[in-house]
Order: structure tokens, then sequence, then C-alpha cells
């Protein structure tokens, strides 16, 4: 009991001087990882406290990262780093090259003292719902990239509402969430827009779309733009029953298919950007330098990363677009 020390002065709250009394143990040595700490009820006990203070002050500490609870057991010290003064759970779908970009870029915007924890659900609803539950209550915010999930907004349910942030992909069922996310029917109708004149140029506009955890609104905005714009056009989800012709312009979604793309092109002997076209969804550093550079439809996913970030220290309540934006290269 001598780690806790609480007065009965004025001044600094009970539940404070609990979360300091732990901290100090903590700088002093005197507590350690895996020392259990006094039971919630020894502490209100002697300090004559109500169980919601003490139970305040754990929770503070369990959501920086510092305590544990252990069912039936109690809690225990499970960090010694009393600098992290808050915890974000940040739940991915994958990693690629510019959700990295967008990672760092969150990461490099947060304050030095907030500790980022990050996981990824893979595209899996029952995963992401055990990452949800195993989390809840462990983290001061909770910022969720749920990808095309169906039942997202009542797995997501029973976490506090106002520390939720949505990243990237949304939907009408979180409309009640904060969010930064990108309108991808809106930037494909606008991104195949921009670039009109130069698709007439070409006989045929081949969507490469995979079909694999792809936004429907992508889809979405490719027919918008064909109707609107009477386009010959044709769909194909498997590259590798696709025979690259002359004149052809293909608009490609993943990286994988992209590739496979080029090498069936440069097998043919056609030049990219003169005998046909490609353009690309999703900017990246490949994409710059692959075959002299592909043009792309793309979000600013750094922009992404900081927005949010700057939308977390400041605990606004905002829906925020991300800007897109159509980079021209050789392949068109």
């Amino acid at each position: 009991m001598r780690v806790i020390k609480v007065s009965k002065s004025k001044g600094v709250p009970k539940y404070r001087q609990i979360v300091h009394s732990i901290e100090n143990a903590l700088d002093s040595g005197a507590l350690k990882k895996s020392d259990k700490l006094p039971s919630v009820n020894s502490i209100r006990n002697e300090f004559s406290l109500s169980r919601d203070t003490v139970f305040k002050a754990f929770n503070e500490l369990k959501k920086r990262g510092i305590i544990e609870s252990v069912a039936g057991k109690g809690y225990y010290i499970k960090s010694e780093d009393v600098n992290v003064s808050k915890k974000v759970f940040l739940l991915f779908d994958e990693l690629n090259a510019f959700k990295e970009d967008l990672y760092n870029a969150f990461l490099s915007a947060l304050d030095t003292n907030v500790q980022v924890d990050i996981f990824f659900h893979h595209f899996n609803e029952d995963v992401f719902e055990k990452y949800i539950n195993d989390s809840s209550g462990s983290y001061n915010y909770y910022v969720i990239m749920p990808a095309n999930l169906k039942n997202v907004s009542s797995i997501v349910s029973p976490l506090p509402k106002d520390k939720v942030y949505i990243l990237d992909q949304t939907n009408t069922s979180l409309d009640d969430y904060a969010s930064v996310f990108q309108n991808f029917e809106s930037n494909v109708y606008k991104g195949l827009t921009e670039l009109k004149s130069k698709l007439k140029t070409y006989k045929q506009l081949i969507f490469v779309n995979p079909k694999s955890n792809q936004p429907e609104g992508i889809l979405n905005g490719f027919n918008r733009f064909v109707e609107a714009n009477s386009i010959r056009c044709n769909e194909i989800s498997d590259v590798s029953k696709l025979q690259p012709r002359l004149g052809d312009v293909y608009f490609v979604l993943d990286d994988r298919s992209l590739i496979e793309l080029i090498k069936k092109i440069q097998i043919k002997e056609l030049i990219i950007g003169k005998d046909v076209g490609i353009i690309a969804y999703n900017d990246s550093l490949l994409k710059e330098i692959v075959v002299g550079g592909i043009t792309t439809i793309s979000t600013n996913f750094k922009l992404m990363g900081e927005q949010m970030a700057k939308i977390i220290m400041n605990e606004e309540h905002a829906q925020v677009e991300n800007p897109n934006e159509v980079i021209i290269r050789k392949s068109l």
C-alpha cells in the first residue's frame, strides 16, 4: 500500500493522485513490470474513496498501457514507460506501399508521447471483431479502416462513439463517426473525366478489376464515366486471361495486375503510352518509376494520415473528404 499516496487536501483530484503515485513508484523503481498493484477495495478502504474513483485512475493507466487487468487476479504493471500519455488503436485492412505512407505520416503528425499500436484484419470480419473486442477499454482512441466489411457499425458499437475514427472507406451506417475518407465513386468519375481527351485516342477502355476487396464506388464511378461519355469499354477480372491489343487502354486497380499486364504488353512488343495506355489507381513510388511512369488517379495518402492525426489531437468530431488528384505520366 505504501506505493499509493492520497492526500485529503483539496486541489489535485483523488483519482489523479493515485495515477501520480503509480507513476512516481515506476520512476523510482519501487514498482516494476509484472508487479501486482493493491486491489481496488484495499485502496478504497485505506483512503475512504469510492470504487469509481479508484477505477477511474486504473482505467486511465490501462488506456495508456501502463497497467493491465487479469481476470480473477487483479491489476499488474504492464509497462514502465510513464511518458506515454495516450494510446491509439489503429486497425488497418492490409499494408501496402501507399498505406505505409499513410501510416508514417500519421505517426509523424502525432505528439511524441502518443503510442500507436497497429493491427491488420485482412478483410476478415471475424478477425476484425476479435481485435475490436480485445481492445475495448484499453485505448484512448480507436482509428479503424473498415474496408468493405458489412457489419462494422454493430461490431464497433460497444466502443465510445466519440473516441472512434473511421479511415479511408466508409458507408452510411458509419455516418455518426468522425472520419477521413475517400469518395471512391466521385474520385474515379472525375479522374477519368479529366483524362477524357487522352482516352479518346484509344479504341477501347478496359477495366482490370480483380473484384477482391475493392470498394464498390470504384466500379460505380467507372460505369458513370463510360455511360456519360459513350466510351467503348470492357471489364476483366483475371489479367492472366487478358491479351493486350493495339489501341487498348487499361484502368488497373492493384499492383499485381499492373505488373502482370506490363509483362504481357512487353511480350507483345507493344509500346506503353503509344500503342497501349495504362491508368492505375492509387499512386506509389513503383508507379512513379516503372516503364517511365504510370498515370494514376489517387488520393493523397500522406495528407490522409496527417488529417487523421490532427482530428485526434484536437479531439474534433469532423468528417473530412480527402482530396484526389490525377498524375499524368508517360503511360498515357
